[in-house]
């Protein structure tokens, strides 16, 4: 089975890492993939939702940072970095956006 964490730090990357998603999640329906947002990334998620936000985290510190409150059906990590390196150790595959 597929297990991937998709890294965007930018509002770019962010762009890219929900297409990457959704083109994983047509080639492989069973994939189990996180899109993790940290940074410039979080305002940019959302400030404009997405069909695959299902599977968005946020980081809490840029949501602290940034004076934002995620709302209900985003889901919030700890700390970015910290998931992505728990994810990794998990043997989860790594993509930076």
């Amino acid at each position: 089975m597929v297990r991937l964490v998709i890294h965007a730090p930018t509002p770019e990357a962010l762009e890219r890492g929900r297409r990457n998603l959704a083109n994983l999640l047509k080639a492989e329906p069973d994939a189990q993939v996180e899109l993790v947002a940290n940074a410039g990334a979080v305002v940019a998620a959302l400030k404009q939702p997405h069909e695959v936000d299902t599977h968005l985290l946020v980081c809490r510190n840029s949501l602290v940072a940034n004076d934002l409150q995620a709302p209900d059906n985003i889901a919030v990590v700890a700390a970015a970095v910290l998931h992505i390196a728990q994810r990794q150790h998990e043997g989860w595959a790594y993509l930076r956006a």
